[in-house]
């Protein structure tokens, strides 16, 4: 479980805030909006009325407590802007912000935020799974339950092969495709032997990847 401060409760702050509470996240909600803040308040742990654009405002919140904020104003890019940088100021361990073009992206990282999201249809989804995974890079969802997902190679497979880990039977993982420096070896056969920086794609049962991805060193 993970605890989220997410700002800004448009379309995408909404769909990626159910996402989070599905996967038993603790979401705390800021919104500008108080017919917004109103609906949602009996969802979530805590939803709070502000504008978050005021150093005052956001020094109310525990910022420091919380494994990441997410800045998901829509319409607003100097909002947007702005309450990333001061979240980063108060101490936030993580800041993911969302843009909508490159140059958006560039400032809102020289101003604090540590990733700059572009929404998508499937992107609430990515972004829930990735900040409940510590290994997980990339992903695609292929139902609601099935994905593939890019994970790093475990440091204690290195210099095994696929046979020695038996990654199918141990972990029901399946790997589909390695990802090295210089090529990609497509459905490794028993006799690939792992190395250090190895990427790998993998396919399984969802909530099983990401216990395997959290628990695997």
């Amino acid at each position: 479980m993970k605890s989220v401060l997410l700002i800004g409760m448009g379309k995408f702050g909404r769909a990626l805030g159910q996402r989070l509470l599905d996967m038993g996240d603790q979401v705390m909600i800021i919104d500008k909006n108080e017919e917004i803040i109103n609906e949602l308040s009996s969802t979530y742990a805590e939803a709070i009325i502000a504008n978050c654009t005021k150093l005052q405002t956001l020094s109310m919140v525990d910022v420091p407590s919380f494994d990441v904020c997410i800045v998901a104003i829509g319409d607003d890019f100097q909002s947007s802007l702005e309450t990333t940088s001061i979240l980063k100021e108060l101490g936030a361990k993580r800041v993911i912000s969302k843009a909508s073009t490159e140059i958006q992206k560039k400032f809102l990282l020289k101003n604090g935020a540590d990733e700059v999201i572009y929404p998508t249809d499937d992107l609430a989804e990515k972004i829930a799974i990735k900040i409940n995974s510590y290994n997980v890079d990339d992903f695609i969802e292929l139902n609601s339950d099935y994905g593939i997902f890019k994970i790093a190679t475990p440091e204690n497979w290195v210099n095994k092969s696929v046979m020695d880990i038996n990654p199918r039977k141990k972990f029901d993982v399946n790997i589909l495709t390695i990802e090295k420096p210089d090529r990609k070896v497509v459905f490794p056969d028993a006799k690939y032997v792992f190395k250090s920086g190895d990427k790998m794609w993998v396919c399984g049962h969802t909530d099983k990847i990401i216990r395997f991805a959290n628990n695997v060193k």
